[in-house]
């Protein structure tokens, strides 16, 4: 009993976000540690995933309370309510399978490394709780904040090596810093050495807060910054420097769709040398998902720009729900192929280890 209970205490992060088990062979034996201890089962949630072979979600959160209070004493402001149990009851509705987690923005970063470090910890080894918890159901890109170097370093081996994360999460920017930041070298050095999948999530930039009257800073700045990084790993010459690092952003690339001739004529102009054929081939390269941009202009904009292939499934859950992006895909005529591409297809093309 007391070593059920001590499994019971490291796998619960939260008291009022019960985790499940991994076994059924142990049910029975977690009610009655439960029930000793006062934390909450939730035998039912704990079982593997049962549905047919489904969607895979590559924008979805995850947002603990103890995240949501760090953010809170931050911030200020109010954070979406989150759940295990309202993660799954949205998947299951959605038809999704798989959901690989993330940290909400603006993550964990505020200038001070040993908070944040401890901050980070904390969040995968919750992250990778429930993809212990919940067989199948969800993937881990771990959290790292790469203005502190040595931490990331540490992390990455840590979420790799030990949590076995699918990936990692970055944020568009980190204070003034963006992604092709020369600062960020040596993490990138290391991703690359591990082919490493890294997902780009964007956040309100400290540069424009609040400069249109009326309208939320993320309504506009959030596909903003997404351009930004963007255009800054490009130009910097990041991407082709580490050409192994396999990248995925959100929301259709942002604005970015839309503003390649505009970087086109940049790359023109100044002749870089790592850009011998402009900025469109490494644009290419990248994978975008389409939470927050499966209108028909988005969809449009963003197939000029890259290959079905690289479009993948995304529902920026608890911001939005699956039934949003399924509309979305569903209005813009795809075919049954090219459905099952962005809906499966392409992830697991990225994330061999769901194929099992």
């Amino acid at each position: 009993m007391a070593d059920t209970t001590r499994r019971l205490l490291r796998s619960c992060m939260c008291c009022d976000e019960p985790a499940g088990m991994s076994r059924r062979g142990f049910l029975a034996t977690a009610v009655s540690a439960a029930a000793a201890t006062g934390l909450p089962a939730s035998p039912a949630l704990a079982q593997p995933a049962t549905a047919k072979p489904g969607r895979i979600d590559v924008h979805h959160h995850y947002a603990p309370t103890f995240h949501r209070d760090a953010l809170g004493d931050k911030r200020g402001g109010a954070w979406p309510k989150w759940s295990p149990q309202m993660s799954l009851e949205d998947m299951d509705k959605s038809g999704i399978a798989t959901a690989m987690l993330s940290i909400i923005q603006p993550g964990t970063w505020f200038g001070d490394a040993q908070e944040s470090r401890s901050l980070v910890r904390k969040l995968n080894d919750y992250g990778a709780t429930m993809v212990r918890d919940y067989p199948g159901r969800y993937g881990l890109f771990a959290c790292i904040a790469p203005p502190d170097v040595e931490g990331s370093l540490k992390e990455i081996e840590y979420a790799f090596d030990t949590l076995h994360a699918d990936g990692i999460a970055l944020f568009t920017s980190y204070a003034t810093s963006y992604l092709g930041d020369p600062a960020f070298t040596p993490v990138y050095a290391e991703l690359n050495r591990r082919k490493a999948i890294v997902y780009v999530h964007p956040t309100a930039p400290n540069c424009c807060q609040a400069l249109v009257p009326g309208i939320p800073v993320g309504s506009i700045e959030y596909a903003t910054d997404t351009t930004r990084t963007i255009a800054h790993l490009v130009f910097s010459g990041m991407v082709t420097k580490f050409p192994d690092i396999r990248w995925i952003f959100s929301h259709s690339g942002g604005t970015l769709p839309f503003l390649t001739g505009r970087f086109t004529r940049l790359a023109q102009e100044r002749k870089p040398a790592h850009l011998p054929n402009g900025p469109l081939p490494e644009f290419r390269k990248f994978y975008y998902e389409l939470a927050q941009g499966n209108t028909p202009g988005q969809i449009a904009g963003l197939l000029k720009m890259v290959p079905i292939e690289q479009v993948m499934y995304g529902t920026d859950f608890p911001f939005r729900d699956g039934a949003e992006v399924n509309a979305g895909i569903a209005d813009y005529g795809f075919s049954t192929a090219d459905i099952a591409s962005i809906e499966r297809g392409a992830a697991l093309k990225l994330l061999s280890r769901l194929k099992g």
